[in-house]
């Protein structure tokens, strides 16, 4: 039995690819060691022992603090499962989750009746169950200087790109030119921000290459 570092877990809707509108429980983990520019969730890259609390105090939104506690996965299914939550459908996100197992985590859930998603950068090993559905959004060239993993790609069910420029497409394309998919995952084109010009950007090429968008609709409903 693995511990996981939990930033926070909260139920609301689902605002980004394939399960956009889906009812979710998200299950945000602490540590990331990617470091993108643009990161909407900094609070949570790193786990510094001073900022351990108890476990019952990560159960809601965590307002943007680096707070997180210690779950092993039976603890994590027990409080998933009781009944306090009407979605069926678990996002595991970050930070990076895939810094940690998931594999049992992930078992367990399913074996209770729900789905369970992951939403990693790619740039660390995807370690789940198979039933799992893998969101690898590949971040390249960022700060922590690590690279998108052939296994993530090989894994993924989902490529959910970032993009503002035309480099950002050109460098997904550079990705995938030599890299086999085995599961032939939808391609979503996500723009960094709301600004016009990027989410043109990405109409157009998702409408010229049979693509989908990603539009961040929880941050045009401002809800979290």
């Amino acid at each position: 039995m693995s511990r996981l570092p939990v930033n926070e877990i909260f139920e609301t809707i689902q605002g980004e690819g394939q399960f956009t509108g889906m009812p979710a429980v998200f299950l945000r983990l602490q540590g990331c060691p990617v470091g993108c520019p643009w990161c909407d969730t900094r609070h949570t890259w790193e786990v510094e022992p001073e900022h351990q609390v108890d476990p019952e105090r990560i159960i809601g939104v965590s307002g943007d603090r680096p707070i997180w506690a210690y779950y092993d996965e039976a603890r994590l299914v027990a409080l998933l499962t009781d009944g306090r939550y009407s979605a069926r459908h678990l996002v595991i996100t970050g930070g990076e989750p895939c810094l940690y197992d998931l594999t049992e985590l992930t078992r367990l859930m399913h074996a209770a009746g729900w789905r369970c998603q992951i939403e990693t950068s790619g740039c660390v090993e995807v370690r789940c169950d198979e039933q799992t559905w893998v969101t690898v959004s590949p971040k390249i060239g960022m700060k922590g200087g690590l690279t998108v993993l052939p296994q993530a790609l090989e894994r993924a069910d989902e490529i959910k790109h970032p993009i503002a420029t035309e480099r950002h497409i050109e460098e997904l394309d550079a990705l995938l030119a030599d890299q086999p998919l085995p599961r032939h995952p939808q391609i979503c084109l996500q723009p960094i921000s709301t600004k016009k010009r990027a989410t043109q950007l990405a109409i157009d090429t998702c409408i010229k290459r049979n693509w989908r968008l990603s539009v961040q609709t929880h941050k045009y409903l401002e809800i979290d």
